[in-house]
């Protein structure tokens, strides 16, 4: 059964939990709004796919900077820098993982309060604080600012 929670802004639904799979693949759809961007960041120890069901993202990978849109995919491995941002008014796309990222995305959500975006509030301070130490503990280390 999915399992909704908001994630900061975004609306995250676990589809596949790690813990319900032999080899350990998480599978999530991500709901994101306009400007909705991650900084520069890298997953030490696992790898991440991404398929575009709605919408458009600018995503840099490495050195390499694009768009992507409805029924594009891409493949980031462990160790390769990566932001992204969400240029269209909304965004829904699929991640793929095999590691620690549901655990982290996990500790940082809540249950879903609908089924829509959550309130799209400012994080504060303390909240992003929070999201960089979370990460770290998961293996996922900021290394930059978002792509513009």
């Amino acid at each position: 059964m999915a399992e909704h929670l908001w994630f900061t802004t975004a609306h995250l639904t676990i589809l596949q939990s790690k813990s319900h799979s032999a080899d350990g693949i998480s599978l999530i759809e991500h709901h994101m709004a306009r400007d909705f961007a991650v900084p520069l960041h890298v997953h030490r120890d696992e790898e991440e796919s991404f398929y575009m069901l709605d919408g458009r993202l600018r995503l840099r990978t490495g050195d390499e900077l694009r768009e992507l849109a409805a029924g594009e995919a891409v493949r980031i491995a462990a160790g390769v820098p990566h932001s992204l941002r969400v240029v269209s008014p909304e965004a829904r796309f699929l991640t793929v993982t095999t590691g620690r990222f549901e655990d982290m995305v996990r500790s940082l959500s809540r249950p879903a309060g609908s089924p829509g975006l959550p309130p799209q509030d400012e994080p504060t301070p303390q909240q992003i604080e929070a999201l960089v130490e979370t990460c770290r503990r998961h293996g996922i280390e900021f290394v930059g600012p978002p792509v513009d």
